[in-house]
Formats: structure tokens, sequence, C-alpha cells
């Protein structure tokens, strides 16, 4: 079965994340390092460190990733703003290093009205300086991304072209993300539709590069291009797209979190997760 958890919140302390994630009963982390509407965040001192790395030891098998900031885009035809990004990036995946932590989840920016091809070449080419840059072994993950207004990374073709122009292939995966694939225009409500899906996907980019999935139902129809989460089986998707998912045998050990909107008791997170545990065939 797939390692389900979900999006928590370091309110605290990033080792809080674990406590968090436990009263939930979730099985995977997703979490921010620092504020996502900070340029310049403070540094992971010695103490974060040792606090993380002893929660992360008491569940030792729980797959964790981090979540890139908002403010990051590498695809931006502003100098400054470039500039910026990318000493954040860097600075996102030396920490995530320090952290013990192997996989960072990100967008892959707006091109701002420039057009697709030019902003592909330029996040392709300002990601190939990050990782040059930050010179550590954390993965990256390309989010698969709504298309909501001049963003990239809606088509799985998108997804490609960055993988395939990169000077660092290796370094790259892909992170699936079931509103926003949905909100794109891929189907994944029929076992049909989902295969085809699924399909495309490993014809343009490779099923092996999928690394990890966010579980998101959307507010919003088939290819809105609207970026709006949901509860499971409360959206657009509904309950079987889910189902499809979570009964593919090619992820049944993969990480998968939630990322849906919660309160501060997360009861809505373990409403989720019961939900979403009780689609496998094997319960």
């Amino acid at each position: 079965m797939a390692f389900l958890g979900a999006h928590e919140s370091v309110a605290g302390g990033l080792h809080l994340a674990f406590d968090r994630i436990h009263q939930v009963g979730g099985a995977a982390l997703q979490i921010f390092t620092r504020n996502q509407r900070q340029w310049n965040p403070a540094p992971v001192t010695d103490e974060e460190q040792k606090l993380f790395h002893d929660a992360w030891g008491r569940c030792p098998e729980m797959p964790v990733a981090s979540h890139a900031s908002y403010l990051v885009n590498l695809a931006s035809g502003k100098p400054d703003l470039v500039q910026k990004s990318i000493a954040a990036f860097v600075d996102e995946l030396q920490r995530c290093a320090l952290l013990g932590i192997s996989i960072v989840v990100m967008h892959p920016g707006s091109h701002g009205g420039d057009g697709i091809e030019i902003g592909l070449e330029r996040f392709t080419k300002n990601l190939d300086l990050v990782l040059e840059q930050a010179d550590n072994a954390v993965t990256v993950l390309l989010e698969t991304t709504a298309g909501q207004g001049t963003g990239l990374g809606s088509r799985f073709e998108e997804l490609a072209s960055i993988i395939k122009n990169s000077g660092y292939p290796d370094r790259l995966g892909v992170c699936v993300d079931t509103c926003h694939i949905f909100a794109a225009g891929y189907d994944i409500r029929t076992p049909e539709n989902y295969q085809a899906t699924m399909d495309a996907f490993d014809q343009l980019v490779g099923i092996k590069r999928i690394k990890f999935f966010h579980l998101n139902d959307s507010k919003k129809g088939l290819a809105s291009h609207v970026d709006r989460h949901e509860h499971i089986g409360k959206g657009e998707i509904g309950i079987e797209g889910f189902r499809n998912l979570l009964n593919d045998p090619r992820f049944a050990n993969y990480p998968m979190t939630l990322e849906t909107p919660k309160g501060k008791e997360l009861q809505e997170d373990r409403d989720n997760l019961a939900t979403l545990r009780g689609l496998t065939s094997t319960t």
C-alpha cells in the first residue's frame, strides 16, 4: 500500500511536523523547510538539525519531502527575480541536505507572457545553475501544474522538455498532483481514462520519473486550468479517480501526501486519509 500522508505545518519548529503527521495517522510527510513567502529566511541551526533528525529517527521509514517556496520563479524574464530565485532555491537544496531530506518538489514557474518555449528554456538553464551551485545529491521533482495563467508544467510535453534539455536529468523527477493534472485536462475518473493519462505520461516523460504524488480533489472541472484543491471525493474528480490511482500496482509503495484544506485540529486530514485507505483493494 502507498505511504499516505499530508503536508503539515512546521509552526514552532521543523521537528513538530512529525508530531502532527503522527496525530493524523499519516505515513508520509511534506513540509516547507522555511516560510514559503520569505526571500531570505534564517539558516538551519545545529539545534534544528538535531531535533529534526531525532524526530525522524523515531519513524525512519517515513518518506519526507520539502516543497520549494512559491516565490521562486526560474522561468521569469526579470533578471532581479531570477537571481533571487536561484539563490533561494540553492538555499532550499542546501537546507534539505542538512536535514537529510532527499527530494524537493517545485513548480516549473511562469513565463510571464513571453511564451512557453522561452519560459521552458529559461527554467531549464536556471535550474541547471541551481544544481551546479547547490552541489549536493538532493533530487528536484517537477510538479505537474493546472496551467493557470502563464504557469508552466501543465502539459506532459513541457516536463519532458525540461528533463531532456537539462544537463542533470538524473537529478530530476516528477511529482504528480491529481487536482492539477485534472484541471490541466488529463482525466483519471474512469479506468480507461486513467490508463490513457498514465500511458501518455509514460510515452512522453517516462513513468519511472514519477517519485511522489499530491492527492487533491478539484473544486473545478476537467480542463478548467484553475488550481483549487478540494477534499477527497468531494470535488470534480470524485472517489473513483483516486481508486484508480491507489490500486495501480506501479505505485503501490510510493509516497502520496494530501494538500487539502485543513483546520487547526487536523480532522480533515484524518478523514481524507481514512477515505483514501478505504479505496485500496487490499482493505
